[in-house]
């Protein structure tokens, strides 16, 4: 009997825990905000558009002269247009009173928007090797074209990581959350799902017997991966905001 009232008591004491909900991460409402957000997948896919002929030709090359490019536009995309990791971003913001004037928090937001998107950056810089431990375990050369799949890594790092790593921080629950799939969708998660669907999408052409200068490693990968990150990226945050990839809505 005493053993039933436990079971019981734990189990109420289970349900009435209080259970940290996982939020999608919006774009700042500013014009400037929603400005850069637009902007900035004309600019990587024009990169990549660009570039593509050399990236064919020199690929270690044409990768490393990209990634500072890519690390500036992310950069900006970051501090622009993300909530910095723990800012409510417009949640629950105090309203003046009639007559008081509203303080202007751009400096201190700034500053600290910097500061976080450059922590974030080291992180993803850290992170990259663990990258490139996953492309080799996928099917990457592990022994030859090693300078091709570190910068590859390190761009997926930079498309598809540093984003969560800016807006979600050290938040165990969330970045567990996005790492298990189950996280809402929003603009930088769907950045990391349409990295990856994209990336292994991209490996198809490469065992194909076609003959043709492009399927060389990496560059099929690189495409799909900056394809399908940046139409993800779009989709997840507007069409399926809030989503998850199961169906449900946050």
């Amino acid at each position: 009997m005493s053993s039933t009232l436990v079971k019981e008591a734990s189990a109420q004491a289970a349900e009435t825990k209080p259970s940290v909900a996982i939020h999608p991460v919006a774009i700042i409402d500013s014009p400037l905000a929603k400005s850069v957000a637009l902007v900035r997948p004309i600019l990587l896919a024009g990169l990549v558009a660009l570039r593509f002929n050399a990236l064919v030709a020199d690929p270690v090359s044409t990768l490393r002269t990209a990634l500072p490019g890519v690390a500036i536009i992310q950069f900006a995309y970051a501090v622009l247009c993300l909530p910095v990791v723990g800012s409510q971003a417009g949640k629950g913001s105090r309203k003046t009173r009639p007559g008081e004037k509203k303080k202007s928090d751009t400096s201190p937001r700034t500053t600290i928007s910097i500061s976080t998107a450059i922590i974030a950056l080291l992180l993803t810089g850290i992170l990259t090797p663990a990258v490139h431990i996953l492309f080799v375990l996928f099917g990457a050369p592990f022994l030859d074209h090693v300078a091709h799949t570190a910068l590859c890594a390190a761009h997926f790092a930079l498309l598809a990581m540093f984003p969560v790593l800016y807006s979600r921080g050290s938040d165990g629950q969330a970045l567990t959350a996005v790492a298990g799939a189950s996280a809402p969708l929003d603009e930088t998660f769907g950045s990391l799902v349409g990295a990856v669907v994209g990336a292994w999408l991209g490996a198809i052409p490469i065992p194909l017997d076609w003959d043709r200068d492009w399927q060389k490693w990496p560059v099929t990968i690189l495409v799909g991966m900056y394809a399908g990150s940046l139409l993800c990226s779009s989709v997840s945050g507007t069409l399926f905001y809030g989503k998850r990839l199961g169906g449900a809505r946050e």
